[in-house]
């Protein structure tokens, strides 16, 4: 497509936009009485306006069934996270015996990990990317701790090359090829939150199985913003949180998948809880962990409907919408967004997030040499929500569920003055 550089081709492309209709199916924050132009869906997605529906719901459920809700409200509550496993299954590429929701992102992590990380004498190495989100980097240090190992000697970290901002594909399968021996696991951040380098994820599981080792994910950027094959790859196991792309609210439930060769073992190694027991013998009350044989059986405390009724009422949306059109739209408007930052002048900053659409999400992280911080705050003082990462990246993220083109073009018009006025 031929990018113009103007509001009438933004509007244009927002008529041809199949799904510009959800967009007035979120709430935005209001800036100098309008609309603000919310590009931080990567950080915190906006509220559904059928959430308040969906609460009010379980709160009359509550008020009328009490513990009867269980079975008796309109969604009983005893599967309340299959309404959202459902869903997930084409979002994420798994069955549903494979997805379940529960806890939140680093919960998730640190269960999946006391099943995938047991590392020997020989083989208790683990390898991440470096400059990975901090609870990653706080989960495995403290994981390598508790197996007795010393991060410094059990942690290894694969950077970008001198000069560079972006790790290579390369580097990271040389690296597992080269620690096959001692390689216990590998576990990457699906996309990069600082760069928005979104990682190569079959080619990385095929070497870590090769070299032995397991291959897990922190989707976090990655759930509801890249379709994702994780049954087809492989993937040993991957966890996300549901706040960001999924627009699960504040603090929402998290998500994992577990691959159906260990979902469905029963023997595979894992903590329990009464609500990953097998259902046919919960309530019998009885001594003996006897799990659930699908991802369900990762799961320790009963569902947390308040925590889950928000993803559930946006997932409704994405079933409507679908994740290869929003991944279509998502590319478009990406596209159309670094075409517009190339035009600017008289500003230093660079986007580090690759070029190539297939190795990005809906994100544009832009690198400033100087006056980074004093730029975003005049950004947010037109109206602009986005988000500032140390030491010197604004993140930009066109959500494609709610955001317009129009959005996008506005976005270039205010920070082309913000440059001409620098």
């Amino acid at each position: 497509m031929e990018y113009v550089a103007s509001l009438a081709f933004a509007k244009e492309q927002d008529q041809k936009d199949p799904l510009s209709r959800f967009r007035e199916q979120f709430y935005f924050p209001q800036r100098n009485g309008k609309d603000s132009i919310y590009l931080c869906g990567n950080s915190l997605g906006l509220q559904p306006k059928n959430v308040k529906a969906a609460i009010d719901q379980e709160l009359a459920d509550w008020q009328q069934c009490a513990v009867e809700g269980y079975w008796g409200a309109k969604n009983p509550w005893l599967y309340y996270q299959q309404y959202c496993s459902k869903p997930l299954t084409s979002i994420m590429g798994a069955s549903q015996q494979e997805l379940t929701v529960m806890n939140t992102l680093t919960v998730n992590l640190h269960f999946m990990m006391l099943s995938f990380y047991r590392p020997t004498k020989q083989r208790f190495k683990v390898l991440m990317e470096s400059g990975a989100f901090p609870s990653d980097q706080y989960a495995v240090e403290t994981q390598v701790k508790f197996h007795g190992f010393e991060p410094k000697d059990a942690i290894i970290e694969v950077s970008p090359r001198p000069g560079e901002q972006l790790i290579r594909t390369e580097d990271i399968l040389d690296i597992i090829n080269r620690e096959s021996d001692s390689l216990a696991l590998v576990l990457f951040g699906g996309i990069n939150y600082y760069t928005g380098q979104f990682f190569d994820l079959p080619a990385i599981t095929a070497a870590a199985h090769k070299a032995g080792a397991y291959a897990g994910f922190d989707l976090a950027h990655v759930a509801g913003n890249i379709p994702v094959s994780l049954h087809d790859w492989n993937v040993d196991f991957a966890v996300w949180c549901s706040y960001k792309y999924l627009n699960g609210g504040p603090g929402a439930v998290g998500g994992a998948f577990v691959h159906e060769r260990y979902a469905g073992n029963r023997g595979f190694l894992r903590l329990g809880g009464w609500w990953g027991n097998e259902e046919s013998v919960r309530f019998k009350m009885e001594k003996g962990f006897v799990p659930k044989d699908t991802a369900e059986g990762w799961q320790h405390s009963t569902a947390q409907v308040f925590n889950m009724v928000s993803l559930k009422a946006s997932l409704e949306l994405f079933e409507s919408a679908g994740i290869k059109a929003l991944r279509e739209k998502s590319i478009g408007m990406t596209n159309y967004l670094e075409f517009l930052l190339s035009q600017i002048k008289g500003i230093n900053f660079e986007i580090i997030t690759p070029n190539n659409c297939n190795e990005r999400g809906a994100q544009l992280s832009l690198l400033f040499k100087d006056k980074g911080k004093e730029i975003h705050q005049r950004m947010t003082d037109a109206g602009i929500i986005v988000d500032w990462r140390e030491p010197g990246v604004i993140r930009v993220s066109p959500a494609p569920m709610y955001n317009s083109y129009q959005d996008v073009f506005h976005f270039y018009e205010i920070i082309a003055n913000i440059a001409s006025n620098a």
